[in-house]
């Protein structure tokens, strides 16, 4: 590659020194070419390395290290941060109640009056054990009680970082849905690229893959079921509703990743759609009842 129209015989490695890795990732990243050139020969004259060969070792290393930064990069970026804390959130709930039913289940044969889930286990473990047995179940309740209460903790995490990473998905989903959401598509720039019937359906593999087979009918939404104004309209309605707001958060994720202002216009549309369908509905049902 070259960086320089008229530098006919130059490349990427001009004038690098070979152990300076980040000047060569710099150089590979926005280094460009009108057409294809010998680099091996070029990188041999020019003094860059002593064969082919070794330009080769070299390339592979400067690219290789280019690579990693940009992953490192990537993973520290807004979005990947929110996707692991709402991961996590989820580990943490499962995990907790995985313990808190286990330590039900042995508690009860120690104690007549153990309660199940993560309430349970927080009874259990504020228990003084008799012995090394009711040790162990109240240490175990005590494990499930630090998950639950991280879990908690990830949570408001997740309703502090969504609203800075994504604006308008945040308020119109919700922060945790909106989470869930960029998890699903990988990352805000996936998830703002990805057309409105795809985001309908996200967290709806397994059905889609079942459809696509033959097996099932196509699903009407995926986790966006949770949003209220699919979980609260009338089961005829859902598709509509599901379509609505899909369509809307597909345009929050796109502004949320190419500009990062909050539009109140988008927000607005939604109410105005919802309130149309809610509204039809209403209106048959009174026709129904005359």
């Amino acid at each position: 590659m070259t960086n320089e129209p008229d530098a006919a015989n130059a490349g990427w490695f001009s004038d690098l020194d070979p152990e300076d890795l980040d000047a060569a990732e710099a150089e590979i990243l926005r280094g460009s070419a009108e057409e294809p050139e010998d680099w091996p020969r070029i990188a041999v004259e020019s003094g860059y390395a002593d064969s082919e060969e070794e330009y080769y070792d070299r390339l592979h290393e400067a690219t290789i290290h280019a690579t990693r930064q940009e992953v490192r990069e990537r993973e520290r970026a807004d979005d990947q941060q929110l996707i692991h804390a709402v991961r996590a959130m989820d580990d943490c709930e499962r995990v907790a109640n995985e313990l808190a039913e286990r330590a039900a289940e042995w508690a009860g044969s120690r104690f007549d009056d153990a309660e199940l889930g993560i309430a349970g286990a927080r009874e259990i473990a504020a228990r003084e054990p008799d012995g090394d047995l009711e040790r162990r179940v109240v240490s175990l309740s005590a494990r499930a009680v630090d998950l639950a209460d991280e879990r908690d903790e990830l949570s408001a995490t997740v309703d502090r970082v969504a609203p800075a990473v994504a604006p308008n998905l945040a308020d119109m989903a919700g922060p945790e849905l909106a989470a869930r959401l960029i998890a699903l598509a990988g990352g805000l720039e996936p998830l703002a690229k990805k057309p409105s019937g795809t985001v309908q359906v996200l967290g709806a593999e397994d059905a889609l893959f079942a459809h696509l087979s033959g097996r099932a009918p196509s699903p009407k939404h995926g986790i966006i079921y949770t949003h209220e104004f699919v979980r609260g309209t009338r089961p005829e309605d859902r598709g509509s509703a599901a379509r609505a707001l899909a369509g809307k958060l597909a345009l929050a994720a796109r502004a949320d990743h190419y500009s990062g202002e909050y539009r109140e216009v988008l927000h607005e549309d939604l109410r105005e759609r919802m309130a149309t369908i809610r509204a039809r509905a209403a209106s048959e049902e009174v026709n129904a009842n005359e």
